[in-house]
């Protein structure tokens, strides 16, 4: 029998969750059917519910539902418990289990993919939100020199950064005091691109970096990666493959199984420009 999967989410029509899984199926032999749903608003919980009760395995969740998916679990693993979200659900018998494959991905993919480790990295991550809970826990387990948060609203980072202090050396700034300072990663989490703006981060501050990295993806040239191009960075990178790589680690945790995710990031690239 077919299993059955989906993302939900709201709204839902951009997602490229079904394509990506889809090509995960059919290049592992997988007989599954990857759905997406439009959730209520009002009624998430009677939406994952009827998905179940339907026969579905396994569930994405994307905005707005990290949070209310979280509360829904019966068992919450480590990353989603830290990062206040949950990504992904699994459905075991009356068991909703809930994981966050947000920062394993973009982990995987900066390292993986682009060949840049985290060890001994100087690393300034610009937000707070979700995705930023997310990455914080798979970014100190690769031992960065140092982790600096940086947040329009300094107390978010500040406590954001006390939370996740016990597992490695992060510090809270203001972006007005990041000027005096140089990182070798950049990682833009804030929504700004995706409002096409630029996040209040010094020029200055990219200088030296290595890697500018973009969570937004399919946005092209955005005006975080245009302001660390002019900066000189070298390498510019947008969130296309963390997309990639945290459904091919759910599919794992559903399947068994870890699908090779270069030709999928190939296909779905979009060139900055």
């Amino acid at each position: 029998m077919t299993d059955r999967y989906a993302v939900i989410g709201n709204p839902i029509g951009h997602t490229k969750s079904p394509l990506i899984h889809g090509s995960f199926g059919q290049a592992t032999g997988q007989d599954i059917e990857y759905g997406a749903i439009e959730g209520s608003l009002e009624r998430f919980a009677d939406d994952v519910h009827a998905f179940r009760k339907a026969g579905g395995r396994g569930l994405n969740v994307t905005a707005p539902f990290k949070l209310q998916a979280l509360a829904l679990a019966t068992e919450r693993l480590e990353r989603a418990e830290l990062a206040g979200a949950t990504n992904v659900l699994k459905f075991e018998g009356d068991r909703i289990i809930a994981d966050n494959f947000d920062g394993v991905g973009l982990t995987r993919d900066i390292q993986s993919n682009l060949g840049f480790s985290l060890k001994g990295a100087r690393m300034l991550v610009l937000g707070s939100g979700g995705a930023v809970r997310g990455a914080l826990l798979p970014f100190l387990a690769q031992q960065p020199a140092e982790l600096v948060l940086a947040n329009r609203t300094l107390s978010k980072a500040v406590d954001l950064g006390a939370q996740f202090a016990v597992h490695g050396p992060v510090h809270a700034r203001a972006y007005a005091d990041l000027a005096r300072e140089r990182f070798d990663i950049v990682i833009n989490g804030t929504s700004a691109s995706l409002k096409a703006e630029l996040p209040p981060v010094p020029a200055e501050t990219l200088q030296n970096a290595t890697l500018a990295y973009e969570l937004a993806y399919g946005k092209g040239l955005t005006p975080f990666l245009r302001l660390a191009q002019n900066a000189g960075v070298p390498k510019l990178a947008d969130g296309v493959g963390m997309l990639v790589e945290q459904a091919a680690e759910a599919f794992l945790w559903w399947r068994g199984v870890r699908p090779d995710t270069r030709a999928v990031i190939e296909r779905m690239t979009v060139p900055l420009v």
